[in-house]
């Protein structure tokens, strides 16, 4: 046999299993498409925003030191439980406890100054007086000269007096800071806690506390007794989600358990700005949603690693559709069925596109009609995990073209179909 007999064998063998290919996927029909179908019924539905995030104590304190110097006293490990007011560390107070003693004696300064300047005021005062009556008695006897001097002597030691009352009030600030900043040097715990941060040992060197600057944190207490999910949640997500939703949390480090929280507050901004970001199109824009997780039985650590499913709505016994099942379709590709706009039977085109007022995509399912599927605009409410809820367009017992996926998005309205129905015995979304 030639070899251009083989190959034209071939080819009739490979077009023969392309017709046999063909109808086996028609089922057997002209033109017909096999689709999987599923009968519109009622079902709880479920919608939920997804999450991750990690774990963080409600009530936690970050201690830094307000003022530099050596530790010399470190009274706590981490992991140790503290009551408010205990002592944690101490700060070398020597050269502390040296400006409170150089404030005492400006101030003792100053008071004497204050008492010499009173002294002053009240010697011009005597004598300014004096020469006043004297002027008044006998005019002759006291010259202008003098009599302007005693009383410029006197407005003078007034204002010296006035300055040294200032003085004295300085120093006793002066008293107060230095005060101030030995007493800072003895830090004690704000709260009742356990100390899950403890990042200075004993003769280190602690440094003023900034808030740009994380190598100033000291201490951290927290109270462990309320743990938070704090969780990133897209900027598309936020508004479906409102305080005290319900939350279903799952921690990496407890794989067999799931915990239970509601929403407790949802942030008002992004977590990075705008301003901050390289390019805002490239980045995704999260807002900060914190969970007040209820009481379990396992002790929880700060950092955690989490993930979180906020329940946002609930719909009972909701009339629902398989998602895969919704499509969209031109206006103008699909004739409409006369139950479908009251008055007006039968239109197709432009028709079609004109009664919907807009030449945008619609939202439909392919509805079978003996055996054609015929499209059928739907209005769509919440979205469980597999199914959506049908607000309009469908009754219940409607059967729906539910897949493959390919073929509904290849299916035409009006095309002839093979049914199968879908195995489908879920009735509720867990």
């Amino acid at each position: 046999m030639s070899r251009g007999k083989k190959i034209l064998i071939g080819i009739g063998v490979l077009i023969v299993l392309a017709i046999m290919t063909a109808v086996a996927m028609r089922g057997g029909r002209d033109g017909a498409v096999d689709v999987r179908t599923e009968a519109v019924s009622r079902r709880d539905l479920v919608a939920q925003v997804s999450a991750t995030g990690y774990i963080e104590p409600k009530h936690l304190v970050d201690i830094s030191a307000d003022v530099s110097g050596r530790v010399v006293e470190l009274n706590v490990e981490e992991g140790d439980e503290v009551t408010e007011g205990d002592l944690l560390l101490v700060i070398d107070p020597a050269r502390f406890e040296a400006a409170v003693q150089r404030a005492e004696a400006g101030l003792a300064e100053a008071s004497a100054r204050e008492s010499q300047a009173r002294g002053g005021y009240l010697q011009a005062q005597r004598d300014w007086e004096r020469i006043r009556d004297l002027k008044a008695r006998l005019p002759e006897m006291v010259t202008e000269t003098e009599f302007e001097t005693a009383r410029t002597n006197a407005e003078v030691q007034e204002a010296l007096l006035e300055s040294g009352k200032h003085s004295v009030d300085m120093a006793r600030a002066g008293v107060r800071e230095a005060q101030d900043n030995l007493a800072k040097t003895v830090i004690r715990a704000p709260m009742s806690g356990r100390v899950t941060r403890l990042n200075v040992e004993k003769g280190e060197t602690a440094i003023v506390g900034t808030m740009n600057n994380p190598g100033s944190l000291l201490i951290t207490v927290a109270d462990l007794s309320v743990m938070e999910a704090v969780i990133e949640v897209d900027e598309t997500d936020v508004p479906e989600i409102s305080i005290g939703d319900s939350v279903s949390i799952s921690i990496d480090a407890f794989p067999n358990r799931e915990f239970v929280g509601r929403v407790s507050k949802i942030g008002n901004s992004s977590i990075r700005p705008r301003s901050q970001q390289v390019s805002s199109s490239d980045q995704a824009i999260d807002f900060e949603v914190r969970v007040t997780l209820e009481d379990s039985e396992v002790e929880l650590r700060p950092d955690l690693s989490a993930s979180a499913d906020v329940i946002t709505d609930v719909r009972p016994n909701a009339l629902s559709i398989p998602i895969i099942a919704l499509t969209l379709m031109d206006p103008g590709e699909f004739e409409r069925l006369p139950n479908e706009i009251e008055g007006e039977p039968g239109l197709e085109g432009e028709a079609a596109a004109t009664s919907t007022g807009s030449e945008d995509p619609i939202e439909g399912v392919f509805v079978v009609d003996g055996d054609l599927a015929r499209f059928r605009p739907v209005e769509i409410g919440i979205a469980g995990d597999n199914y959506f809820e049908v607000l309009d367009g469908l009754e219940e017992g409607d059967t729906v073209v539910s897949g493959t996926y390919q073929v509904i998005r290849e299916l035409s309205d009006g095309d002839p179909v093979n049914t199968t129905s879908s195995d489908s015995t879920e009735v509720t979304e867990e």
